[in-house]
């Protein structure tokens, strides 16, 4: 067991809980790795990590997590993690806003993009069936680097939709008792405008689904299955009264913003579907990923669009685009028709659903940043697994402790518009990811077909980039005769020219390159649709993140592969982790 790992009664909350690594242990030290860190950066940035390599590393969380879960339980905790506060909230606000009834096809646009990242990141689950989801695949093709930028990326994604869900809940718990959706948050006047209303019951809420991710990870399976059936009976309920109460002027003007109000919402509604990335966190606790992750993944996500797009034509038929509630849709939507009693039912059915969103996301969440901590980028002691609950009690504590002061003061859409950057931005990097595993082996593609590689995936970046922007900037069309014929040839040119180098043991994502290419394709053009000021935010969230990473996480990771290469030096065994570690992995895929 490593240094900062070691058992100890009661609570360790020592510096070297935190920061066991040479470089943290004087001044001097401190002072040497900086001087250091152009060298240790381009380690880092050279580094590839191994499958094997993520798989030794869940030996540093002192406890094994406990292996429980079936694609039954997989599917359920799939549809938990996405129908939450995107449907029963941002459905109403993009419809009034951006969209009108063409709501619906903002929803399939979304829904398609992020099918195709389930796919790709179907393939990293079932081949690495490890707690650390994106940031362990991404680390395996991408480098420590990239990984590290992603993995803030994924930390802010969880805390910012938990903090989403969480003030949804409010709004929602607010009308099931017969008050407006504001009425139960507190205003103060002296914080900046949408920052300013506090929400104490979101906080509270947070600490309950705290207690219950810690533990015990089946008892939130349990608990997700039958939230998550109430649910869909609310759903049904829903879409079938709703439309006995369905009036077809009201889809008169179908897109009244245009192509443009279209792609806007499904940039925002992109938030919807975010969680089910979740699932894959839980590869390590799955008892048999290969057959489970495809079907849990899959399954629940095809279910889920196709809800979402029933729902979002339920809404628009029931009232028009511009009267309905931004803040509970639903709700006040049969309430306007003159069902008063049913909105306590679609309000207890929101509830419920935003419950198990809020649970799938805090177990996600906790792993994710354990395995980041067993990596050394996050202090280690954010790796620990309690040996009897088998959960990761720092991490989850650590990670809704940090959702509850952001729900405490941020309004959704503030943070529905950053949370989908991220996410877009992540969902982007796994598909590169998957190109990179499929085509590039180290030791064995050839430098000619390593180059070819590295031309074609910039020009698919550089293409999809060009047309995001253009599609930002512009109401033209003719960029778009270069950029696309330029994508499409690309990905061709990959398809025909280089040779795969590696082939999927159990579970592969299929028709590669051209799915994963369009994913990249289709998530930067979703970005090309959100507005400024969250691009600046989450510019501001990525300088923090490298500032961290120059000052701890660079110099941290450092010394632990470091150290692990000395560790190796000195034993007869030298593991395929180890080489990876210090900079020298070949490839242990076939």
């Amino acid at each position: 067991m490593e240094a900062g790992l070691t058992k100890r009664r009661g609570c360790s909350c020592t510096k070297d809980d935190f920061f066991p690594e040479e470089s943290f242990q004087s001044i001097n030290n401190y002072v040497k790795a900086l001087k250091q860190t152009p060298v240790r950066l381009l380690d880092r940035m050279l580094t590839r990590s191994n499958v094997q390599a993520e798989l030794d590393a869940k030996a540093r969380s002192g406890g094994s997590m406990k292996k429980t879960l079936s694609w039954w339980d997989l599917m359920w905790f799939g549809m938990g993690a996405v129908i939450g506060a995107g449907i029963f909230v941002l459905t109403g606000l993009e419809a009034r806003e951006d969209a009108g009834p063409a709501v619906v096809l903002s929803y399939a646009v979304s829904g398609l993009s992020a099918m195709l990242s389930v796919f790709c990141y179907t393939e990293f689950a079932v081949e690495i069936p490890v707690a650390g989801g994106s940031f362990a695949y991404l680390r395996v093709e991408l480098g420590d680097f990239v990984a590290f930028i992603a993995a803030g990326n994924i930390l802010l994604e969880y805390v910012i939709g938990g903090a989403a869900v969480a003030r949804s809940w409010t709004s929602y718990f607010a009308t099931l008792c017969n008050h407006k959706p504001e009425s139960f948050r507190i205003h103060a006047n002296g914080l900046p405008d949408g920052y300013n209303h506090l929400d104490p019951i979101a906080v509270a809420v947070v600490a309950a689904i705290c207690l219950c991710a810690v533990y015990s990870t089946k008892a939130s399976s349990r608990f997700n299955y039958v939230a998550s059936v109430i649910h869909l009976i609310v759903i049904v309920f829903i879409i079938v009264c709703g439309l006995i109460k369905a009036d077809t002027s009201n889809y008169t003007p179908f897109a009244p913003f245009g192509p443009r109000g279209i792609f806007k919402a499904s940039a925002v509604l992109f938030f919807a579907y975010v969680g089910f990335d979740a699932v894959s966190t839980m590869a390590e606790e799955t008892k048999n990923p290969a057959k489970d992750i495809p079907i849990g993944l899959v399954g629940s996500m095809t279910i889920t669009t196709l809800l979402y797009c029933l729902l979002a034509i339920t809404l628009c038929l029931m009232q028009p685009y511009g009267m309905i509630d931004v803040d509970a849709p639903f709700s006040r939507a049969f309430e306007l028709v003159g069902w008063n009693w049913a909105k306590y039912i679609v309000a207890a059915g929101a509830l419920k659903g935003m419950t198990s969103v809020l649970l799938v996301g805090a177990v996600g969440q906790a792993r994710y940043l354990t395995h980041i901590a067993r990596t050394h980028m996050m202090p280690p002691w954010f790796a620990k697994v309690h040996e009897k609950t088998g959960t990761p009690i720092n991490a989850t504590i650590a990670m809704l402790t940090a959702t509850a002061i952001i729900c405490f003061f941020t309004k959704l859409d503030i943070l529905s518009n950053l949370l989908s950057i991220s996410t877009l931005f992540i969902f982007m990097l796994v598909a590169l990811a998957i190109l990179v595993r499929r085509y590039y082996v180290s030791g064995e593609t050839t430098i000619q077909n390593r180059n070819k590689l590295i031309a074609f995936i910039l020009l698919i970046l550089g293409s999809s980039i060009v047309t995001s922007i253009y599609w930002a900037l512009s109401d033209g069309w003719i960029a778009y005769c270069i950029t696309v014929p330029i994508w499409l040839l690309s990905t061709a040119a990959l398809w025909m020219l280089v040779p795969q180098a590696c082939s999927p043991k159990l579970w592969g994502t299929p028709f590669v390159p051209w799915l994963p290419s369009a994913s990249i394709a289709i998530n930067i053009f979703l970005l090309g649709s959100i507005d400024k000021d969250s691009f600046i935010r989450f510019g501001v969230w990525t300088l923090l993140l490298l500032c961290y990473y120059f000052l701890f996480g660079l110099h941290a990771s450092y010394d632990n592969a470091m150290a692990i290469q000395v560790k190796t030096t000195t034993t007869e065994d030298n593991t395929p982790y180890e080489n990876a570690e210090s900079g020298e992995t070949t490839s242990t895929r076939s």
